[in-house]
């Protein structure tokens, strides 16, 4: 009767042992792939360096559109981003994400001789807010032990994603430039530099704001059961040649054949700042190194990317406060 009671008794704890393992698990373990619909929403911030592909800096030699062989170092600048995730699949899930940041382009850092002495710089502020799909091209996503008993042995949880991710959305700029004349940054868009809205000039001004396309890679890696980080490359493709304000060719104001006003002194200054800005107006005329019609950029639409670290963190579930149960699909669990 003894050794049946034992036997009885050990039954009994496994049992429940057995039990309260799985009811800790449907709640904390929400990184499995068995369990994935555990962890549908998410909500992520970070933050991490900008780099842009346009007209402006560029290393030595012919410039490659779009190519990271191109990239100036030195012109490196910030974001922050903000999203929300939604997992609706092993290994689908989609995202809106919102990123502002700085983009900074030089030709003050480029060896290239002609790009160097054109001289142009600019900055903008980027606010982009996409829609992007993910996929998950490799996840280790595991159960590790469900009780944190002394003694007891198990395998730890694991949570490694690998993904890929496209999508579509939209990024206003704004370019800027340092005006001499006015002794601050001033917005190039309404000075018309390439002159837009004038005979022979660039057509309609550009609008500040454009479509966009991101194409990326991304790595996450648990931090705990509730909290992730994660590592993100992401390029933007744009439908603007208009980011870094330069596109085709220069359009002289004081130019005879020209014969126009432009909208103010800034724009004579800024559409070549090669010369010295004190003699617009003069008689001597502004004495910038290029005449109307040169080349001042090439008409390939602009991109840019963001390479960032990040942090996310599960929201699937309410947070268990002050002994209330969490709510799991109807299933009322108290711990």
């Amino acid at each position: 009767m003894y050794k049946q009671t034992i036997i009885m008794n050990h039954k009994i704890l496994l049992l429940f042992l057995i039990f309260s393992g799985f009811s800790y698990s449907q709640f904390s373990n929400f990184n499995t792939q068995k369990n994935w619909s555990m962890h549908k929403k998410e909500i992520f911030f970070g933050g991490g360096a900008t780099q842009f592909l346009g007209d402006l800096g560029g290393q030595e030699g012919v410039g490659k559109d779009y190519s990271l062989a191109d990239i100036d170092w030195a012109s490196t600048n910030w974001n922050v981003l903000f999203g929300y995730r939604y997992r609706f699949h092993p290994t689908w899930s989609v995202s809106a994400v919102m990123n502002v940041g700085r983009v900074y382009a030089s030709d003050q850092f480029t060896p290239n001789a002609a790009r160097n002495t054109r001289n142009i710089t600019i900055r903008t502020m980027l606010a982009n807010l996409v829609l992007r799909g993910e996929y998950i091209i490799y996840a280790n996503e595991k159960v590790g032990k469900r009780n944190a008993l002394p003694g007891l042995k198990g395998m730890k949880d694991k949570n490694v994603q690998v993904f890929i991710f496209t999508g579509i959305g939209f990024v206003y700029y704004n370019p800027k430039a340092f005006s001499n004349l006015r002794g601050e940054w001033v917005s190039l868009q309404p000075l018309k530099t390439e002159g837009q809205g004038y005979p022979g000039g660039e057509g309609k001004n550009y609008k500040r704001f454009t479509v966009c396309h991101p194409f990326g890679i991304g790595y996450r890696t648990g931090l705990g059961r509730m909290w992730r980080m994660m590592i993100e490359v992401s390029y933007f493709k744009t439908y603007s040649d208009y980011i870094d304000d330069v596109s085709t060719t220069y359009y002289n104001y004081d130019d005879a054949g020209v014969n126009q006003t432009p909208p103010r002194p800034e724009s004579i200054e800024l559409a070549d700042p090669t010369g010295d800005p004190t003699t617009i107006g003069t008689l001597d005329g502004y004495n910038g190194k290029f005449g109307h019609g040169e080349k001042r950029g090439d008409n390939e639409k602009d991109a840019f990317f963001y390479v960032n670290l990040g942090f996310s963190k599960n929201i699937t579930y309410k947070s268990y406060v002050r002994g209330k149960p969490i709510k799991w699909k109807g299933v009322r669990a108290k711990f």
